[in-house]
């Protein structure tokens, strides 16, 4: 078990040490749409690691999902950027640590344009991935501003894994 550990530890150190390049913000949304676009499949390459170990017999389905939500909590980049998860169902697993928010169903969420995000975000991410745009509060405020985000499947989990920014 250890060595799991080890080996999940420096893979996130690479990653770290491959993203620390990129902390800059992108000056145009083409550079930021890429970005949140790789920052994405970087993360989930990082739960198909995982996945892998389910595979092996290292660990069950639901310890691979727990330290994948575990990981993808914490995994950073830049300044604010972070990741999120929801089911295909819509059930939120990871959304910046946010207790309030992990477990509950926002399928019907919408933004004050009506946007269902959640909605969209799931069939995007079924569709082999893509951008979605909405109004969405920043962490620790009320006022909803326009952002742009990244969403792709994590089929063995049933996850839509994504990440994005405020425009």
């Amino acid at each position: 078990m250890k060595r799991i550990w080890m080996t999940f530890f420096l893979s996130l150190a690479f990653f770290f040490l491959l993203t620390g390049a990129q902390c800059e913000k992108p000056e145009n949304s083409s550079a930021q749409d890429l970005l949140i676009k790789n920052e994405v499949e970087t993360a989930v390459s990082m739960l198909q690691a995982i996945f892998i170990k389910h595979q092996q017999g290292v660990m069950t389905l639901a310890n691979a999902e727990e330290l994948g939500a575990d990981l993808l909590r914490e995994l950073k980049y830049g300044a604010d950027g972070y990741f999120w998860a929801d089911t295909k169902e819509g059930v939120n697993v990871v959304l910046y640590g946010r207790k309030d928010v992990e477990g509950r169903n926002r399928f019907e969420d919408k933004d004050q344009n009506g946007i269902f995000y959640v909605k969209e975000f799931i069939a995007k991410g079924k569709a082999g991935g893509g951008y979605v745009d909405y109004v969405f509060s920043k962490k620790g405020q009320n006022i909803p501003q326009p952002k742009r985000s990244y969403v792709l499947l994590f089929e063995p989990f049933g996850w839509v894994v994504g990440s994005g920014y405020y425009r």
